[in-house]
């Protein structure tokens, strides 16, 4: 059951300014027009635009002229017509990363992990809190908002036409991938998990930070999946991936992504600490 709190019972952090807020459109794609309605009003009340469609044409619909005229979608699964799954697959496909928190009914592992396979940020089941709805929906705003106008060099900016390491090349802006001169097919999160270790080449990286920075999320998937999803890319780029010399295992603490291939000597690869995961 759904448990609605008085708007007055939640407070915005300090730390997002209100203009933003009134700046900031969320499009909510949500069939069951007394839950949409809800949100509508609640998102609203915090000073958000709110936008309310029922079926996913419809909001397929709302980005084909204009790629970015939300800063957040709230989409459901189950909608008439198109399944959400197929709306976060058409929205990445054409290159479209607005950030989408995923509200629905189903609770099982594997729709999560589809979920986050197709490109969401986040992944919350009905029934839910209001409360806890706007404090994600207030992260999300204040994340994507600081990617846009910060002065930090991201990928979007950077790598907006090819970036090359060992035998791959990537447009992250098209997801096109080729490795060998052949094209490879990767996953929304795979291309955003590689993003994210691209970013910060050279850099450790715990799993928790894989976890928080490409799937949005502290606990949900687990930080198994983040060995599974290293496995995937050791699959798709490495010569030998039981080998790596782009993406290395940090004993006892995470991973590193490396664009100029390290000696084995070199790298210091624990086949136990993630490389012997399997893809999920």
């Amino acid at each position: 059951m759904l448990t609605v709190r008085g708007t007055a019972d939640v407070e915005s952090p300090r730390s997002v300014n209100r203009l933003i807020r009134m700046k900031s459109r969320i499009l909510i794609v949500e069939d069951e027009r007394h839950i949409g309605v809800l949100i509508k009003f609640n998102c609203e009340a915090e000073g958000y635009e709110a936008t309310l469609v029922e079926d996913g044409p419809s909001a397929l619909e709302l980005f084909e002229h204009q790629p970015e005229p939300f800063d957040l979608v709230i989409l459901d699964l189950m909608l008439p017509q198109m399944s959400g799954y197929a709306v976060l697959e058409k929205l990445r496909s054409n290159a479209i990363y607005v950030p989408v928190l995923i509200l629905t009914a189903r609770t099982l592992s594997e729709d999560r992990i589809r979920g986050f396979d197709v490109g969401a940020d986040q992944y919350m089941t009905k029934p839910f809190e209001l409360p806890e709805l706007l404090a994600r929906v207030r992260s999300l705003i204040a994340r994507h908002a600081q990617v846009k106008g910060s002065g930090r060099p991201t990928l979007a900016r950077t790598l907006d036409e090819a970036y090359a390491f060992g035998d791959a090349t990537v447009n992250f802006a098209r997801h096109e991938v080729s490795v060998r001169g052949e094209p490879r097919s990767l996953t929304s999160l795979e291309i955003k998990l590689l993003k994210y270790l691209v970013d910060n080449e050279g850099v450790v990286l715990t799993r928790n930070q894989l976890l928080d920075n490409v799937w949005g999320v502290d606990s949900s998937p687990t930080t198994r999946t983040v060995d599974n999803f290293i496995a995937r890319l050791r699959q798709h780029f490495e010569t030998d991936p039981a080998n790596p010399r782009h993406f290395l295992s940090v004993r006892g603490v995470g991973y590193r992504f490396v664009e100029k291939p390290v000696s084995h000597t070199e790298a210091d690869v624990d086949a136990a600490d993630g490389d012997s995961a399997t893809t999920m």
